[in-house]
């Protein structure tokens, strides 16, 4: 772009309009080089700066090397600030994006979490209402022991009828599996060993006596004892069921 120590009309004025901001920057810089103080010059006066060939022309050699390196560096640090800028707006903007979803994503937590407390909270009150209506069941037998004529013997048939006359509808199969095992209902069953008797396998047998001094020989008495050692100990029969099935003991 140099001719001896001139610069073309046309080579500067093409170089000043090589970009958007080069203008400007050619028309500070000839400020400085004709003596100005270095304030900022319009774009109007800068325009005007180009237009006058012959004062870009008159600059010496050397001072048109840095006419060229500042509008090239004007020309960079302006990319520049546009660039910073551009990247803060995206950078906000991603932030926003982020922080909304964010917060969507806390409220969808905190609605779901609120939910599944509630339902927590509903399981755990109907399973106390049903505890509580089994207990009571449990507690309500038709026939006390003492409705019973005493017999000298009592069969299979009998006792369980005895049975489901004491022991709650929705209480019996369980009460029943539980003395199944113990003593296939045989209200003399005796263990030799340990000296468990009847129906259900007490032990000492003299626990039987809470419920009636004839126990030895009724097996309503022994009905008695064992549906109360069942709802006091494991609430109802069923309860003590199923205690019986994970341990085999009750």
């Amino acid at each position: 772009m140099l001719e001896g120590n001139r610069v073309s009309r046309i080579s500067v004025r093409g170089f000043a309009v090589a970009s958007a901001t080069a203008v400007t920057t050619v028309g500070a810089v000839v400020g400085v080089a004709s003596g100005s103080t270095g304030q900022p010059v319009s774009n109007n006066e800068a325009g005007a700066a180009v237009g006058d060939a012959t004062l870009l022309a008159d600059i010496p050699a050397g001072q048109q090397a840095q006419v060229q390196t500042a509008s090239l560096t004007q020309q960079a640090q302006t990319q520049a600030i546009a660039a910073d800028n551009a990247a803060q707006k995206t950078a906000e903007e991603t932030a926003r994006k982020q922080a909304a979803e964010d917060a969507i994503a806390k409220q969808r937590d905190a609605q779901a979490a609120k939910e599944k407390k509630e339902k927590a909270e509903k399981a755990a009150e109907e399973a106390k209402k049903r505890e509580e209506a089994e207990k009571v069941a449990s507690r309500s037998a038709t026939r006390d022991a003492s409705s019973f004529a005493p017999q000298s013997s009592y069969s299979v048939g009998q006792i369980q009828a005895m049975a489901r006359s004491m022991v709650p509808a929705g209480q019996f199969q369980c009460f029943s599996n539980i003395v199944n095992h113990e003593s296939s209902w045989n209200y003399r069953a005796t263990n030799a060993s340990s000296g468990a008797y009847g129906l259900f396998q007490a032990l000492p047998a003299s626990k039987y006596s809470s419920a009636g001094s004839d126990w030895q020989t009724n097996p309503a008495t022994q009905i008695k004892w064992g549906l109360n050692y069942m709802n006091e100990r494991y609430q109802s029969p069923c309860g003590a069921w199923d205690f019986w099935q994970a341990n085999h003991w009750y």
